[in-house]
């Protein structure tokens, strides 16, 4: 089985597709049948050294060119991307297993949104002047170098974009390395880049597992990393990139709070819901798989959620009925299962799920446990699957200390109709995401990022800038100059 639109080669470098048949095998699995549709191979130590030889000589040539110049290359590429939005869909559900109801709204079309907002970006990217008497001082924003991009499973076209679209406005290069288990997006992304009239060496694709990104991480060529994945991993590569003084961008993980008050409109806090725990069959890092409901509307909700749930169509996710699809790989279809059993052992009620379907593929129907208390494994830790723990709460102050009782801080959000109350609970997630009336939004213009164990750093919005350049700032003495001596 393969599938019709994959790329040529397994990695993109220097403008070109390269195959070298001497990096370890990776093969790539369709979730859906648990069938074999490619095999890639990871970087070599020569390529890794190829790729970053050609993108240190590609990156002055590149920061030379007016930001006007760079922005117009990024939104062609933004065009193209949309006009190939179906091709490209298609294969991120090969990639990823999503269905195409989903891949065909929220994947390439956002990816397509950062590069055409960053591309509108690049030529505002100014410094400042600064007078002092008749002295004065004027700043240049400037590129750091060559940045390192380490993506993630569940949105391999989108977080390619996401992190390549302002490094490469601000004149940066890039070398991207996705996660061995979706390999295919990231290839066409820079594919459609190059066609778009980027530089060769500019945005680079090397494939491989953790040893191919710890020689990025570590060379000191590389200057800035980017990285979205677990908190675990996100240790490590921090603690690499710091031993070299690199700047970084963690993306990291959550445990994110979602609280519905009593006085919520039953529907919306419904969908809210099913948007924060089932979209990507779970696989969202921002997801509020903590659902803390009132008690005076937990049955109505849950009644309601149940109703909701079973029309999910459950199936073939090139199917474009199909509005739920597989886990991403056998490994955290376990996973989860794993946890699945956890909540069971902790004697949570079992609203929902709670099995593997009996099919072909990863599938897991969604999963809701209710009457779930904090201490639970369920409620603590990051399970990245469709699993919802909903708890029960009465009063405001006391869920907002156990919603923030988490290492993590990525995203939360609160469904009532006080606008007053909304407000002030959202001053007081201590999250870097949150949401009133809504759950997991991410417009390019608002910046994305967590606190805590969930990451450092922005993406998207203004505030990239800041993670992708650097301030120099040149004094200007207009007069004479006094020494002491």
């Amino acid at each position: 089985m393969t599938c019709p639109t994959q790329p040529t080669a397994s990695h993109f470098i220097n403008g070109a597709y390269i195959e070298d048949t001497a990096g370890a095998p990776i093969e790539v699995i369709y979730p859906a049948t648990g069938e074999t549709i490619a095999t890639v191979h990871a970087a070599t130590p020569a390529l890794i050294e190829q790729a970053i030889a050609g993108a240190r000589a590609a990156q002055p040539t590149w920061a030379a060119m007016t930001g006007t110049e760079r922005g117009r290359i990024l939104r062609r590429a933004a065009d193209i991307l949309r006009e190939r939005n179906h091709e490209l869909s298609v294969l991120e559900t090969y990639d990823t297993g999503k269905p195409y109801q989903e891949t065909s709204v929220a994947d390439a079309t956002s990816g397509a949104d950062a590069l055409e907002y960053f591309g509108g970006m690049a030529a505002t990217l100014t410094g400042e002047h600064i007078q002092l008497g008749e002295d004065w001082v004027y700043t240049r924003r400037e590129p750091l170098g060559l940045c390192v991009g380490i993506g993630a499973w569940n949105y391999p076209i989108q977080i390619a974009c996401w992190k390549g679209a302002p490094a490469l406005a601000c004149g940066n290069t890039m070398i991207f390395k996705p996660s061995e288990t979706t390999p295919l997006c990231a290839l066409k992304v820079a594919e459609i880049l190059h066609e778009a009239g980027l530089p060769a060496g500019v945005f680079n694709v090397l494939q491989g597992l953790g040893e191919v990104g710890a020689a990025l991480v570590t060379d000191p060529r590389v200057d800035k990393v980017s990285l979205t994945g677990s908190v675990p991993t996100g240790r490590k590569v921090y603690a690499a990139a710091a031993q070299g003084m690199k700047h970084v961008t963690m993306e990291l993980g959550g445990k994110s709070p979602l609280i519905i008050f009593d006085d919520a409109d039953i529907e919306n806090a419904v969908s809210g819901a099913i948007l924060g725990n089932f979209y990507s069959s779970g696989q969202v890092c921002s997801n509020g798989t903590r659902v803390f409901v009132h008690k005076a509307i937990k049955e109505a909700f849950l009644d309601r959620l149940g109703a909701r749930l079973s029309s999910a169509v459950i199936g073939d996710p090139m199917d474009p009925n199909t509005s739920f699809g597989p886990m991403v790989s056998e490994r955290q279809m376990t996973i989860v299962l794993d946890y699945i059993e956890k909540g069971k052992a902790e004697c949570a009620r079992l609203v929902c799920g709670g099995a593997r379907l009996d099919r072909e593929g990863f599938y897991i129907p969604p999963t809701v446990f209710a009457d779930v208390t904090d201490d639970m494994v369920i409620a603590r830790e990051e399970i990245f699957g469709p699993v919802m723990a909903v708890l029960d709460f009465e009063d405001e102050a006391d869920v907002m200390a156990r919603a923030n009782d988490t290492e993590f801080g990525l995203a939360a959000g609160v469904f009532t109709r006080d606008l007053a109350r909304a407000h002030r609970v959202a001053a007081g997630f201590e999250a870097g995401a949150c949401f009133i009336n809504s759950y997991n939004d991410a417009p390019v213009e608002a910046p994305f990022g967590g606190v805590k164990a969930s990451g450092v750093g922005r993406e998207n919005s203004k505030a990239a800038v800041e993670h992708y350049s650097q301030v120099k700032s040149v004094y200007v003495r207009m007069g004479d100059l006094e020494a002491p001596f």
